[in-house]
């Protein structure tokens, strides 16, 4: 007898992120600038709700969508802080965003639909997608200033499209849309059958006026679906909570999964988010704010281009001059500069690296020094190959090198 399991299951591995990062850990000495999680602990604040909570013996099943003060309170929250107006009853709290994302897909997606993912892109979007029987489709912004353009959306958009996923700031650029950018997304989807998911986790973490989230279009309200999490601005990763917020027939049958795949959120820890809700995070803002210029400007000072983001706590570095892969030449980093970063490849898009500022400034420094000596070997490396080059060329007394020794030369920088 053969056992045989989910062919979907089989498909997909552990997210590039993760491999990477363990890669990282398992090399002795080596500097990670890999994982997006502040470097702060949870709030004391919040830990004493959730103490009080424990204390109080609030240990029992909560309603499964969360208690109805807890919801209460994520309503009033986005209304006074982000103006948009979900009622209590259009709110589930979930075990992270990534439960909220998978909750959300599942209720939409049938075998063979297929999800936009404008890249470079958190890669559990694709994963999620495949897992379910969906098509992801790659949406590239990079040529963009990581903006979508409406005729490359409206290209990619078919009768099997059924969502698509707009994520501002964004990992890993720590980009945001801008207010055309969303206009011109609204334009090409208004009348279209199509999802959107707001995967807006990263919107407390803003270092710029102005900014809009394309769940404001409300004309469009029965499509969209908000994700939200815990994890970022309060420092609350290990917590393993966030919301979604959705229209009411959609909510009605996301709660379906949500039910059967987790049952709830913790009881006890309900009150933590509601404190948590209730938590000033400007200081952490202001924080990320004065890392990433800091590192903005240790990166530019060596050379190296990349764009400076308006939110998050990214920077997602373009080495396509060096003539590697990312994860070639990540990889080399690792191994003889001792710093650990995310190859872009793994977002869905070369030539790029990812650095997390969410280290200590302590770890962001010596980091930085680790790649300014790599890359400053690199170069001498780079320029030793092309004389090599250059002279066996010479020495063969040859007009012109050879096709293999053309490409090499052009390769390196």
């Amino acid at each position: 007898m053969e056992l045989t399991l989910n062919s979907a299951v089989l498909g997909v591995e552990i997210t590039g992120i993760r491999r990477f990062t363990y890669l990282v850990r398992d090399t002795p000495g080596a500097c990670a600038l890999t994982i997006g999680e502040p470097d702060q602990n949870t709030p004391d604040a919040i830990k004493e709700a959730a103490k009080a909570a424990l204390d109080a013996n609030d240990t029992h099943y909560p309603p499964g969508n969360g208690y109805p003060y807890m919801l209460q309170a994520i309503s009033d929250y986005e209304a006074r802080a982000h103006g948009l107006r979900y009622d209590p009853e259009e709110i589930i709290l979930t075990i992270g965003a990534t439960e909220g994302l998978f909750i959300g897909l599942s209720t939409i997606l049938n075998p063979g639909d297929e999800v936009i993912i404008p890249t470079p892109a958190f890669g559990l979007y694709e994963s999620i997608t495949r897992l379910l029987r969906g098509v992801p489709v790659s949406l590239p912004t990079e040529k963009n200033h990581f903006q979508i353009d409406p005729e490359a959306l409206r290209a990619v958009i078919t009768p099997k499209t059924k969502a698509i996923v707009l994520t501002s700031p964004n990992n890993p650029t720590g980009c945001i849309y801008t207010e055309e950018t969303l206009n011109a997304v609204h334009e090409v989807l208004k009348d279209q059958p199509i999802f959107v998911f707001c995967d807006d986790v990263y919107r407390e973490l803003v270092y710029t006026d102005g900014y809009h989230s394309f769940a404001e279009f409300q004309d469009m309200r029965d499509r969209i679906i908000v994700i939200q999490s815990f994890s970022k601005p309060y420092a609350m990763t290990g917590w393993r909570l966030g919301y979604c917020m959705a229209d009411t027939p959609i909510r009605d049958r996301m709660q379906i999964f949500h039910q059967h795949a987790v049952v709830s959120a913790p009881s006890y820890v309900q009150p933590a988010c509601v404190q948590a809700l209730k938590t000033d995070v400007s200081g952490v803002r202001e924080l990320f704010r004065r890392r990433r210029d800091d590192v903005y400007r240790r990166l530019t000072d060596m050379g190296l281009e990349v764009q400076k983001p308006e939110g998050a706590f990214y920077m997602f570095i373009n080495i396509e001059k060096y003539g590697m892969a990312s994860e070639a030449f990540c990889t080399k980093m690792l191994q003889e500069g001792l710093v650990g970063l995310i190859p872009g490849v793994y977002f869905g898009t070369e030539g790029y690296m990812r650095l997390s500022y969410c280290y200590s400034d302590e770890d962001l420094k010596e980091g930085l020094d680790r790649i300014e000596k790599f890359l400053q070997r690199f170069k001498i490396f780079s320029l030793c190959f092309k004389w090599s080059i250059t002279i066996l060329c010479i020495v063969c007394e040859l007009r012109k090198p050879p096709c293999w020794a053309v490409f090499f030369y052009f390769s390196q920088d």
